[in-house]
């Protein structure tokens, strides 16, 4: 089977000085390297891909069909489950495929609004999390889409330690497939604003939404799809070709370049007027109104003056305002204003006109902010352990 262009888990911390560089540039080899001692990552292949290897195995055509519904949409947890395929082809599977699975290690139910936050392990014992959130329009997952983080975004707990690596479609695959097949529930929703940076994991988060929106697999709207960054320039110039009908949602977080740099150091690679630029081009390409999350520090970027300098930022944007009470965490001295300031601040900039909604805070009994949950177990296995562990080995 060809080579496939899809960044490999095998990335390495490099720093913020280039947080936009590419797998390829990091001497990342695929997900399918061709290899005779590597396993092609199965989960991750698209029906066309899968057809043309059961093919080599043999088989015939019709053998990839089954085998993708069992994975895409009865989400087996392993070959042994696809009992309508031959047990030869299974064994085959097996030998020549690797099959994603993840393995939960920890689930959390809010007790104040059903929230559900989930920790799970990675076939090299590495460990990410999800969090499935029920409203009146549907379930919605937020997934993780890397180990770790290298952003360094000054209030966020998963960015502490950085990055380990990139997750491969068939791991983001598998977060939203473990959540619907442990609740039973169908989930119609998904944002990728867990732990990393979606866009620095550009290919493999394509292919993952390729997957996520096939008809033959879950068929997830695209339109109820939502991908966050914190604004790499390049990237979202690139995901505005593909043309998709995702929502982006940009972590803006500040109202001005120098404020910006204090709370996010991606800020020293790219201007804030090049960033809002490529938010304005995706808007252009696709049509989709843009989001813009602010999270509200107390006594840092919540006043009246940094409301009305949003507003001057903004002006004639088709775009939504998502204000969030920021999470403290305890490596960070940042607190959460009071209701009436934030309150205030959302005034200020609905009298201009700009679409603006408080974030309804959700799971904060069971660590529901990004990186709490997966930060407390490696602490917890670190003193238990008495060393600094991957995850879950």
């Amino acid at each position: 089977m060809k080579e496939m262009n899809f960044a490999s888990p095998d990335m390495t911390y490099v720093g913020l000085a280039e947080p936009g560089r590419q797998a390829a540039e990091l001497g990342n080899t695929g997900f399918m390297t061709g290899k005779a001692d590597e396993k092609c990552d199965i989960k991750s292949c698209t029906l066309e891909e899968l057809t043309e290897e059961v093919i080599s195995f043999g088989e015939k055509p019709f053998r990839a069909k089954q085998l993708y519904q069992w994975m895409h949409q009865k989400l087996a947890r392993s070959y042994d489950e696809m009992t309508n395929l031959p047990k030869a082809f299974r064994e085959t599977l097996r030998e020549h495929c690797e099959y994603t699975s993840l393995l939960p290690v920890e689930r959390r139910v809010s007790k104040i609004d059903g929230t559900e936050k989930y920790l799970f392990c990675l076939n090299d014992g590495n460990v990410i999390e999800s969090v499935l959130m029920r409203y009146h329009f549907g379930n919605s997952v937020c997934i993780s889409s890397q180990v770790g983080c290298r952003m360094g975004c000054r209030f966020c707990a998963s960015t502490i330690g950085g990055l380990t690596r990139n997750l491969t479609p068939s791991e983001m695959l598998d977060q939203v497939y473990c959540i619907q097949r442990m609740t039973g529930e169908r989930v119609s929703h998904l944002v990728v604003m867990g732990t990393g940076e979606p866009l620095d994991n550009y290919d493999n988060l394509l292919r993952f939404l390729q997957l996520l929106s096939d008809e033959n697999g879950l068929h997830i709207s695209q339109r109820n799809i939502t991908v966050s960054t914190c604004g790499l320039v390049e990237n979202i110039r690139r995901l505005a070709e593909e043309r998709l009908q995702i929502t982006l949602a940009l972590s803006l977080h500040a109202s001005s370049q120098e404020k910006r740099k204090e709370l996010m150091p991606v800020a020293y690679r790219y201007e804030l007027d090049d960033v809002l630029d490529a938010c304005r081009y995706y808007f252009e390409q696709t049509g989709r109104r843009m989001t813009f999350e602010y999270s509200l520090v107390g006594g840092v970027n919540d006043t009246q003056a940094d409301a009305g300098q949003l507003t001057g930022l903004l002006k004639g944007m088709n775009c939504h305002i998502n204000l969030i009470p920021v999470n403290p965490i305890r490596e960070r001295e940042f607190v959460q204003p009071d209701r009436r300031v934030m309150e205030a601040f959302k005034n200020k900039l609905e009298k201009y006109g700009i679409n603006v909604t408080i974030r309804r805070e959700m799971g904060r009994d069971i660590a529901g902010a990004c990186g709490q949950l997966r930060k407390g177990y490696l602490s917890r296995t670190k003193d238990s352990a008495g060393e600094d562990p991957n995850g879950c080995t």
